[in-house]
């Protein structure tokens, strides 16, 4: 089999795993849970086999070494990579606690990464590269930036899980916050859905949608009324996700994950994906780009945003080591630090030009 047929495997599996981990979420029956962990070990291998593949066919396509035939140039592979380290990071954390209930949480991360690849028609083939990427550090920056992510996306989960466990009024801010960054996010997610379900036949790639047709079916459509229902519909989404969130409480409750344990996770995983970040992700990129550049650092817009979110978890380890801080307030710099990364990885090669730009779409 090829490395598109095992992709295609790991995908329906894991979309069946998030789907069979919801079930055993609702009804805790054993077989079920015992069946979502073996789908999802089925998607990871096939999704290991699935990158060995792509890898093979890259080295024999561009005649390189195996060192820069790493199948991690573009937005695809990169998506697919993270989805993979995301769900060995699961995995590992469901066997070391004894509890699968989490993978109802991680699952739907991984489901959304696979969504996106899908329904904006991310280039899959394989691309020759481009001078700036034939270098045998794209390996280890490439790799271990997208460790670090995966690392940061679990925090993020278990960050937002502490929160939703621990707050209790409307009126406390950490409630406030995680409320509305959920409703933001999801009317967000439903704006995307919309604009391309209207679009897509004048959408060629997800650069396309985000620069040329972004919330045009929605929040700035050319149809004032539209555009009045749209923000009006959002702000009372919004305002429902903080009136009845607490509901989800009840959910996460019944994860039997202690809070003590939510607290411990979050801070594990960025205790492990921070020094990897700043090792792979700005050291070796900065090595790299005076090796490609002739500068180890430009100010380039991917650059910048990397700084940021570097800052972001050196926070969370200042705050947590010296400050002493625990719960709320960490889990909160846990999720907004996860967003930085969202907007560094996509925001960042959609929105804005540099140096960087051929880590876009195709």
């Amino acid at each position: 089999m090829d490395s598109s047929t095992l992709f295609g495997i790991s995908t329906m599996a894991y979309i069946l795993a998030m789907i069979t981990y919801i079930t055993y979420l609702a009804f805790r029956k054993s077989p079920i849970g015992i069946t979502a962990t073996t789908i999802t070990i089925i998607g990871f291998v096939a999704q290991t086999f699935a990158i060995g593949a792509r890898w093979i066919e890259f080295k024999d396509i561009g005649q390189m070494g195996w060192l820069r035939a790493a199948p991690f140039t573009n937005l695809y592979e990169s998506l697919v990579f993270f989805v993979w380290c995301l769900i060995l990071g699961y995995l590992i954390i469901e066997f070391k606690y004894r509890n699968r209930s989490f993978g109802a949480f991680v699952t739907p991360i991984a489901g959304l990464a696979l969504a996106f690849i899908d329904l904006t028609g991310v280039q899959k083939g394989i691309q020759p590269l481009v001078p700036a990427l034939q270098s045998n550090w794209l390996l280890a920056h490439v790799l271990m930036s997208f460790i670090a992510y995966s690392t940061f996306a679990l925090a993020f989960s278990t960050g937002l899980m502490y929160l939703i466990m621990k707050t209790e009024k409307r009126s406390e801010a950490a409630y406030i916050f995680w409320t509305v960054t959920t409703g933001i996010f999801i009317v967000i997610l439903a704006a995307m859905g919309l604009d391309y379900l209207k679009f897509k036949l004048l959408i060629k790639s997800p650069d396309v949608l985000i620069k040329s047709y972004l919330f045009k079916a929605s929040f700035f459509s050319p149809s004032g009324a539209v555009s009045v229902v749209s923000w009006i519909g959002a702000a009372v989404f919004v305002y429902l996700v903080w009136r009845y969130g607490g509901a989800l409480k009840k959910v996460v409750g019944s994860f039997s994950l202690s809070s003590e344990t939510l607290d411990e996770i979050t801070y594990k995983s960025i205790a492990i994906g921070f020094p990897i970040f700043t090792l792979g992700g700005l050291i070796f990129g900065a090595i790299w780009a005076d090796q490609a550049w002739g500068v180890y650092w430009s100010w380039d817009p991917k650059e910048t945003w990397s700084l940021i979110t570097w800052f972001a978890y050196a926070f969370y380890l200042h705050s947590r080591l010296l400050r002493g801080w625990r719960g709320k307030k960490t889990a909160i710099v846990a999720v907004l630090g996860f967003v930085m990364v969202i907007f560094t990885y996509l925001g960042v090669n959609l929105l804005l030009s540099g140096l960087h730009s051929y880590g876009g779409m195709e």
